[in-house]
């Protein structure tokens, strides 16, 4: 590293890549879990409260950027309500990542929500689904077991370009909130041109991206045994 010669870019990224990866991570599973949830809700509610709210919400998420939502969560969650650190990571304690994680999480909740909603009407409304209740099976048995695996496909190829927006998008997380991850280091090393520590985090970044979407690839054909690789 340029700026600092006492550290090689190597041990930048052996010490900033697992926060990063911690945060990403964590980010990706919550926006999956509850962005499925609730479009799943706003699909089996459509035209319904519960379908405006989650779209409400959704577009919402989908506008607003993380520069505006991380300072809100520290003005809100830090500074009024004195619920959690307005920055720092401290030893990766869970009360530390919940500003963070949030952050990163919401816009790619209302995405998720906003895809499963439309994959799971569709879903719905498809021929094996009304076979599926004309046997009389329950309605969760229905959602669960049927209308659920077709409807996750578009999910699971967003994952992929979710992964890598999301490393990439801790860059103004991790310097908003103080995170000595890969994203603040880039932003340093980019404000004082150290060239060699820039390229390296554009390269682990490209082969995350890569890396992201080959096991997307290989999931989808997983999923749905209609896909096949030779």
């Amino acid at each position: 590293s340029y700026n600092m010669p006492d550290f090689t870019v190597g041990d930048l990224f052996r010490e900033g890549l697992p926060i990063s990866i911690q945060l990403g991570a964590s980010a990706l599973v919550l926006a999956l879990l509850l962005g499925s949830v609730l479009g799943t809700i706003a699909a089996l509610n459509q035209n319904k409260l519960a379908d405006y709210s989650v779209i409400a919400l959704a577009t919402a998420g989908s506008t607003i950027p993380t520069f505006v939502i991380a300072p809100v969560i520290q003005l809100v969650f830090g500074l009024t309500w004195k619920l959690l650190p307005i920055g720092g990571w401290g030893d990766g304690a869970l009360i530390n990542k919940v500003g963070p994680v949030l952050t990163l999480a919401l816009p790619q909740i209302a995405i998720v929500a906003r895809l499963m909603r439309g994959s799971m009407i569709e879903s719905l409304h498809s021929h094996h689904i009304r076979t599926a209740r004309a046997l009389g099976l329950s309605d969760w048995s229905v959602v669960v077991k049927h209308a659920l695996r077709g409807a996750i496909l578009p999910i699971v190829s967003f994952t992929g370009p979710a992964a890598a927006a999301l490393l990439t998008g801790s860059i103004i997380v991790e310097t908003i909130f103080s995170i000595p991850g890969i994203g603040r280091h880039f932003v340093v090393a980019a404000l004082n041109r150290d060239y060699t520590l820039v390229m390296g985090t554009v390269v682990v970044i490209a082969l995350f991206t890569i890396v992201f979407n080959l096991i997307v690839d290989v999931l989808y054909g997983v999923v749905d045994p209609r896909v096949r690789y030779d």
